[in-house]
């Protein structure tokens, strides 16, 4: 039987946000597989964790998810962590789940921390569905071909940027999508916590002549929904007797054909006889 994939969140930003859980892990695993092992070694020194640590990050992703999967057939158990935050979430770790599920090997989440999350959470828009694009293109041209992509989605979209450029895809992210109301979160947990709310076309104005610093996730509102167009006698009616030629009897038409323009059974009835009273005179 092969070892145990952990998956283990570690702190966005404050320390103190680690859980026990995760302590516990990297204590206990043979081995940490981390994306800097300078980084993590200070996490790991700030509570006094020792263990051994071995790199795995974009560069070499595809031969150590080998090395590690070798590790996990000799009943070794391995910790994947990130610099910040959960791994796999726009950084590295799919490669290694991947491959230990393929050799049978447990694959066990101690969760934690998510930027995106936490972003969305504190900007003050809706929460019900969310859709994380992860990093947008550097590019413009793919930029906005993204959001176009994306335009109509029906949730709250979240992505992360960089500094350098976060002015000019609020400005992309305004044309695109519209002036829809964001949230820029920065350094979140951090010392210079910042969370800038208000228009795009607002903020892409304001960060275009600020120099920023630190992790940023964007959160935008969701496109307004389209006004539905109002149900006529002649829709209503129409409807019914498409639905009764795909095989409903006429009760369950009415019923579907109702429930579809947001009318009640007996409004949509009402609709059809008056359609019909007209066609006798």
């Amino acid at each position: 039987m092969p070892g145990t994939l952990y998956l283990v969140a570690t702190p966005i930003g404050n320390l103190q946000d680690v859980s026990f859980r995760a302590l516990e892990t990297l204590r206990s695993v043979d081995l940490i597989a981390c994306e800097d092992t300078r980084h993590t070694l200070k996490l790991l020194n700030h509570f006094r964790v020792s263990n051994r640590l071995v790199s795995y990050h974009d560069h070499n992703e595809h031969e150590r998810a080998e090395e590690l999967a070798d590790r996990l057939l000799k009943c070794e158990s391995v910790a994947v962590v990130s610099d910040a935050g959960t791994p796999g979430v726009c950084d590295p770790g799919f490669r290694i789940v991947q491959r230990a599920i393929e050799i049978g090997a447990d694959v066990v989440t101690i969760p934690g921390a998510v930027a995106f999350v936490a972003a969305v959470t504190a900007s003050g828009l809706a929460t019900d569905a969310i859709f994380f694009g992860g990093f947008l293109p550097s590019k413009k041209g793919e930029r906005r071909r993204r959001l176009e992509e994306v335009r109509e989605t029906p949730a709250t979209l979240v992505f992360y940027e960089t500094p350098h450029r976060l002015g000019k895809s609020l400005a992309d992210c305004a044309d695109i999508l519209g002036d829809r109301n964001v949230a820029v979160a920065r350094e979140l947990t951090k010392l210079h916590e910042e969370i800038a709310r208000g228009s795009l076309t607002e903020l892409a104005r304001r960060f275009a002549l600020k120099n920023v610093k630190g992790e940023i996730v964007l959160v935008i509102d969701r496109a307004s929904p389209k006004p539905a167009d109002k149900p006529t006698v002649k829709s209503v009616s129409k409807r019914v007797k498409a639905l009764e030629k795909e095989g409903l009897d006429s009760k369950s038409a009415l019923k579907k054909a109702a429930k579809e323009f947001g009318l009640s059974k007996s409004e949509a009835y009402r609709q059809i006889k008056l359609k019909s009273e007209k066609v006798k005179k």
